[in-house]
């Protein structure tokens, strides 16, 4: 078993001249929640691509699930989950067959397949809306549903790219009470918000400037060090420092 879930070492991507991430170190464990943060062309998007296996790095080291992102990307994507800001079900499907979809797709045999299904519905209470398409739910039911799939295969590692845009406060508490569960039962999750106040919710947070991590640590350490009552005040405080804009 990988010491970590997730550890860059001096993990690098250049474009050309232009270097997007600059030799960060990370280790994040299992089971943890990583907030990552970072204003638009901070990086944070190109590291996020290299975790997932979508991009090998230019330079150093990257490893999720114990497997290598230069070598075995291929891996890695077995690992691992992923939800983007806009998620990715079929709005002309139902709730029900999304999640046959995406459960297939990830190599859930006909049997998983259907307890899996089974289960989703009964734990977010759909059995009214299962067989209602998909983009006639309110957007925090597609939200609720879009993590459900992602983590349908049990990942070791689930990445969720500003999962809760758009939606009200009190819907992202209860999509934020589906990542507690998560992590309480040993999946790793990697998160990228631009809410202040969902970092306070992570075991630890790091944030990005023009391609480096400028400061990791939990919320009430980053607070120590930069004299600070809030991830808001740190985030803010260092995003001034920026001297490049668009990811």
């Amino acid at each position: 078993m990988a010491e970590w879930a997730i550890e860059a070492v001096n993990l690098t991507r250049r474009f050309g001249a232009f270097t997007a991430v600059n030799a960060i170190n990370l280790q994040v464990a299992q089971g943890e929640i990583f907030g990552f943060l970072g204003a638009n062309g901070a990086g944070k998007t190109t590291a996020m691509r290299i975790f997932c296996g979508l991009l090998e790095p230019t330079s150093g080291q990257a490893t999720v699930a114990g497997f290598d992102a230069m070598t075995q990307s291929e891996k890695i994507k077995q690992q691992i989950g992923y939800m983007s800001q806009k998620f990715s079900l079929y709005g002309k499907l139902t709730v029900r067959q999304n999640i046959r979809f995406f459960a297939g797709i990830y190599g859930l045999s006909r049997a998983q397949v259907k307890s899996k299904t089974a289960e989703i519905v009964e734990r977010l209470g759909l059995a009214d809306a299962a067989d209602k398409l998909v983009d006639d739910l309110p957007l925090g039911w597609k939200q609720r549903i879009s993590f459900a799939v992602a983590t349908v295969h049990q990942p070791k590692v689930v990445f969720l790219d500003e999962p809760t845009g758009g939606v009200d406060p009190m819907v992202r508490r209860q999509f934020w009470d589906m990542i507690f569960e998560a992590a309480a039962q040993g999946m790793t999750v990697f998160v990228t918000t631009h809410y202040m106040d969902e970092a306070e919710y992570c075991d630890r947070v790091s944030i990005m400037v023009d391609g480096s991590i400028a400061a990791i640590g939990t919320p009430a350490e980053l607070y120590a060090q930069h004299n600070a009552s809030s991830v808001e005040e740190v985030f803010v405080a260092l995003a001034r420092k920026a001297t490049r804009h668009g990811d």
